[in-house]
């Protein structure tokens, strides 16, 4: 068990990075980001939102987004999953046939009710905003069709057989790495950027997708340590440093 807040807020300023900067490239309110670090999870609409959030936010801090996601699942929703997982048992009785038609008129009613509490709960969270304005990932009106989406690199770094050193770096390979270490066999990790480089040593123990497509790592086979440049569409060999 880990504090899933702190370890967030604590890779934020590590890396130096600001809200509305992960905000722009996460496409998540600045609001719903600070209410992850603080464990306010109850300000989300829902906890299909606080999963997907709590995902995106920590692969983009460079950390295991699933891992987050178990953490909150072992922490706020078993309880809830065993409620909801416990099959409808109809009690038998006389009335036989009628007694059934009766007992699935009145689980079509509690549906509905339930239904019709959601709606109502739901918009009375939403009261006074635009029936969306809470759930969209970003609020800010959408600019011109051309510049709508900038593209981003999704990139799944993976060690096998003796692993692979990587060092990570968002923006310039000269800030400071956003994750550095040892992907032994079977780790995994994944990092968002518009522009990312890798440092790695034994790149032939080193497993790269981008954007969900296996790549193979450039210049695996020819030497020991290479910098590598990935972009929204490719990855290549870059020079290394002076």
């Amino acid at each position: 068990m880990f504090e899933i807040g702190n370890s967030l807020r604590e890779a934020r300023l590590r890396q130096e990075l600001d809200f509305p900067e992960i905000e722009q490239a996460t496409k998540i309110r600045g609001k719903y980001l600070r209410s992850l670090e603080e464990e306010q999870f109850e300000v989300l609409p829902a906890q299909t939102y606080v999963k997907g959030f709590l995902r995106s936010y920590a692969d983009y801090l460079g950390l295991d987004g699933q891992l987050y996601v178990d953490e909150f699942n072992s922490r706020y929703v078993r309880g809830e999953l065993e409620e909801e997982e416990q099959p409808f048992r109809p009690t038998g009785g006389s009335l036989g046939g009628r007694s059934s038609s009766f007992q699935g008129k009145a689980v079509m009613l509690t549906v509905a009710v339930i239904a019709g509490l959601t709606v109502f709960v739901f918009a009375a969270f939403e009261r006074g905003a635009h029936p969306t304005s809470d759930i969209v990932l970003n609020n800010n009106p959408p600019p011109p069709a051309k510049s709508r989406h900038k593209p981003m690199a999704r990139l799944a770094v993976s060690g096998v057989g003796g692993g692979a050193y990587v060092a990570i770096y968002r923006g310039s390979r000269t800030s400071k790495p956003i994750y550095q270490g040892t992907l032994e066999g079977g780790r995994r990790h994944t990092f968002l950027g518009r522009h990312l480089w890798i440092y790695v040593f034994a790149p032939a123990n080193l497993r790269l997708r981008l954007n969900g497509k296996a790549r193979v790592v450039p210049g695996r086979g020819q030497g020991s340590r290479r910098w590598l440049e990935v972009t929204p569409r490719r990855i290549s060999l870059a020079p290394p440093l002076a």
